[in-house]
């Protein structure tokens, strides 16, 4: 086993030395100038000498220099000597000291130098990009807000457009109802029943009953058949219009919907700061470009839609005109079909009624047990998060005591108790996420069955709605005046 960080000549490699009384002076000049000493497995340290090894002079015993005995006398070693012989095998001189004390402050102040310039140069840089990095955020700023005054211009348009647009709509389906109404007798009733049986075919599922309220709407229309075909042409005529004029609405709207996602995104972006909490990196968003107009073509866009609707207005009022000239007179039949329609009208909707307050508390009850399951599944998850400390604690304890070094990498009891620990939490963990799955699967099915009964309430209430609504319209049957054309 080798000694290592020790050096060949330290003091304790040697024999062990009395320290009481010198050691006598051997009579042989080699061994008063080296005494061999060895480790076991080491080479003897006569087989190398360092370059600063003192040597020993050597003492000449001829009788002709008896006389200079007392001036070579003191070269001779002291007795001594053997003893602290380790201490003289030095690797470096002081020369070689100070000049490795000298190399390491000049380049330490040569870091130090270089230092100091990339310090002042990084300085200037950020300076430099700084001011740049505003001045372009600056400038898009500006050119947000020009774009924003843009976008107001022509919402301004398009709301000044399209509140005449809908204005004439509204006029146009009044002067459509007053053809209807004066057409002849049959008309107005007939356009009352038309409208029923077109909005209950709006209901939804199982409420599309062919119930007695549809078949006296079926035997009213088949009443005013003789009346139809008179006022169809124009009837037809006026829902062209009314679907260009809508399209011409929805045109408009969609547009005056654009341009106000396009002002509050435009908005966000304008008030966005440095210092915003939304903001965060898009990377490579710069390069997509989903553009499909310019400047241009968006203005443009706008200018046809307006265009476009206010021919729409115009074609309008020529129909309008053309309407009041072809009002007729109309009859005063069908009293006892009305009154019979009423009637089934009114009975459907008490059943309808009925059957949505039943569902209505079946939907509670279940919105009830719903907030349970959303309580248990909320404590379960505290319960799992409480863990995750625990947890990380463990396994932060289990990593940190994989450091320790060499011999102390020991399986101890705290080791075992770490990873019993572990394992215990995981399994709590995955018992309370199984749990928690089950959890879910119950709140789903609580939530399938609430969307049904939704649903059915839903179907109900548009049936009821629809039938209300019809029930509504028939509220008044037409006077003689008004089936006439008078008001």
């Amino acid at each position: 086993m080798e000694f290592l960080g020790t050096t060949q000549t330290a003091s304790y490699c040697g024999p062990k030395k009395s320290y009481l009384f010198p050691e006598p002076v051997s009579t042989s000049t080699t061994q008063d100038s080296y005494q061999s000493y060895y480790l076991p497995g080491y080479r003897y340290l006569n087989s190398w000498r360092p370059s600063l090894f003192y040597r020993v002079s050597a003492v000449s015993t001829n009788s002709g220099e008896q006389g200079n005995m007392r001036i070579s006398a003191p070269l001779r070693p002291p007795t001594i000597l053997p003893s602290v012989r380790s201490a003289l095998y030095a690797r470096y001189s002081p020369r070689d000291w100070y000049q490795a004390n000298t190399v390491q402050y000049k380049g330490s102040e040569s870091c130090r130098h270089w230092a100091g310039r990339l310090n002042a140069d990084s300085l200037r840089l950020m300076q430099d990009k700084n001011q740049l990095t505003q001045q372009t955020q600056d400038n898009t700023g500006r050119s947000l807000g020009q774009r924003l005054s843009d976008i107001d211009f022509w919402r301004s348009e398009l709301t000044y457009e399209l509140e005449h647009l809908l204005t004439e709509i509204r006029a146009l389906e009044t002067a459509k109802r007053r053809l209807e109404c004066a057409a002849d007798e049959a008309q107005r009733p007939l356009k009352v029943a038309l409208e029923c049986l077109y909005n209950r075919e709006k209901r939804m599922g199982i409420d599309l009953v062919h119930d007695d309220v549809e078949k006296n709407l079926i035997r009213e229309v088949d009443l005013f058949k003789s009346c139809q075909e008179r006022m169809r042409k124009l009837a037809e005529r006026i829902d062209q219009q009314l679907g260009i004029n809508r399209d011409a609405q929805h045109a408009l709207e969609r547009d005056l919907s654009d341009k106000n996602s396009a002002h509050f995104i435009d908005e966000k972006c304008y008030n966005l700061r440095n210092t915003s909490d939304s903001i965060s990196f898009y990377h490579g968003v710069e390069k997509i470009d989903g553009t499909v107009s310019v400047p241009e073509t968006w203005a443009k866009f706008s200018d046809d839609n307006i265009r476009h609707s206010q021919n729409a207005r115009a074609n309008s009022i020529k129909l309008r005109e053309e309407t009041e000239n072809t009002l007729e007179n109309v009859s005063e039949e069908m009293w006892k079909q009305f009154t019979d329609t009423n009637l089934a009208f009114t009975n459907r909707i008490a059943e309808t009624a009925d059957t949505k307050n039943k569902l209505q508390t079946h939907l509670a009850k279940t919105l009830q047990e719903i907030f349970q399951t959303e309580n248990t599944i909320m404590l379960l998850e505290r319960a799992i998060m409480a863990k995750e400390c625990p947890l990380k604690v463990a396994q932060t304890r289990l990593e940190g005591r994989t450091r320790r070094p060499n011999v102390e990498l020991c399986r101890d009891i705290p080791q075992f108790k770490l990873v019993n620990e572990v394992f215990t939490i995981d399994d709590t963990l995955q018992t309370l996420k199984l749990r928690l799955r089950e959890a879910h699967d119950t709140l789903q099915l609580l939530v399938l069955n609430k969307a049904r009964l939704e649903h059915d309430l839903s179907v109900k209430a548009n049936s009821l709605f629809i039938d209300r609504k019809c029930m509504d319209m028939r509220k008044t049957f037409p006077s003689t005046p008004r089936l006439v054309g008078y008001t």
